[in-house]
């Protein structure tokens, strides 16, 4: 417990990154759609498993998707998803066409990256003192090992903390730029 905790705080890291990359910030990218589920084949998929996702330009996402038999469950969960865009279909194809943000939309985009921000330094926090607990149960070790453990401990802690809000603070510029 105590030597495994560094790959706990990168899965946390990883999934605040893909959290954080649904967020919407006015800028077209993949990650606004290619996770939504779509209910296919009997089974309910990601987008970027039934379709290639292209960004023309900065304000369009384009989806190209393989199988024209899919086109309609696909445009429902883009809908359904509340992306603040109106599917536009053409064939096999799906324009979505990103609106400028309006002031109060970036200050609801800006509250919930505070949201998930949180949750990763909670997750962090639960993380260290489920270790915490672990260093002091230990057997065997002397005191001083011991502080040292937690030393070091408090210092990763800080820094996937630093990790956290610096990821935060650029995506919210992300968010707040026109």
């Amino acid at each position: 417990m105590i030597e495994n905790y560094q790959p706990k705080f990168k899965k946390v890291i990883e999934h605040l990154q893909k959290e954080l990359a649904g967020i919407r910030t006015g800028q077209a990218s993949p990650a606004l759609v290619e996770n939504i589920q779509v209910e296919a084949y009997g089974a309910t998929q990601p987008i970027k498993a039934l379709a290639s996702i292209n960004i023309p330009d900065a304000r369009t996402i384009q989806i190209e998707i393989w199988d024209s038999s899919v086109v309609k469950a696909m445009e429902k969960a883009l809908i359904e998803a509340e992306l603040g865009m109106q599917p536009n279909v053409d064939g096999n194809k799906i324009r979505l066409n990103i609106p400028m943000m309006t002031d109060e939309q970036r200050q609801k985009f800006v509250k919930i990256l505070k949201e998930k921000l949180e949750e990763a330094r909670v997750a962090i926090r639960q993380i260290r003192e489920e270790v915490k607990k672990a260093i002091n149960k230990q057997e065997g070790v002397g005191d001083d090992e011991k502080r040292r453990q937690l030393d070091n401990l408090e210092t990763d802690v800080k820094d996937q903390i630093n990790i956290i809000d610096e990821m935060g603070k650029k995506k919210e510029e992300e968010i707040t730029t026109i």
